[in-house]
């Protein structure tokens, strides 16, 4: 069973003062958290990760349909994951930032290390 939560009370300390996020910021980072929580997408910014390429590469190499993949890449371009430019009729897809790259990146290579399960 676990340990009750107890008060620091039982010691004397100094008050520390701590950096907390804003909420607006804190809400805009949740969003894109979740836009990032599902596998799919994150399969898809997994190959972002490597180059830029347009809706029907990424269709043929997921093995998925150009709409899903195009509903997708809509959602993950709302939340500024994504940047797109066109290119005559092909319109081609990005990590937005070096940010977004860290965070895939990390992900995938925190789930790869071995855990113990404690």
């Amino acid at each position: 069973m676990a340990e009750p939560d107890i008060a620091c009370t039982d010691h004397a300390h100094t008050p520390r003062k701590y950096q907390i996020a804003d909420l607006a910021s804190c809400q805009l980072a949740a969003d894109i958290f979740r836009a990032l929580g599902d596998p799919s997408r994150l399969r898809m910014l997994s190959m972002l990760v490597h180059d830029e390429l347009c809706v029907s590469e990424i269709a043929d190499a997921l093995g998925d349909n150009l709409s899903a993949v195009s509903q997708r890449l809509k959602l993950l371009k709302s939340e500024r994951i994504v940047a797109a430019r066109r290119d005559g009729k092909h319109i081609y897809y990005k990590l937005s930032d070096h940010h977004v790259k860290d965070l895939v990146t990390n992900a995938l290579a925190h789930v790869s290390e071995p855990h113990d399960h404690h």
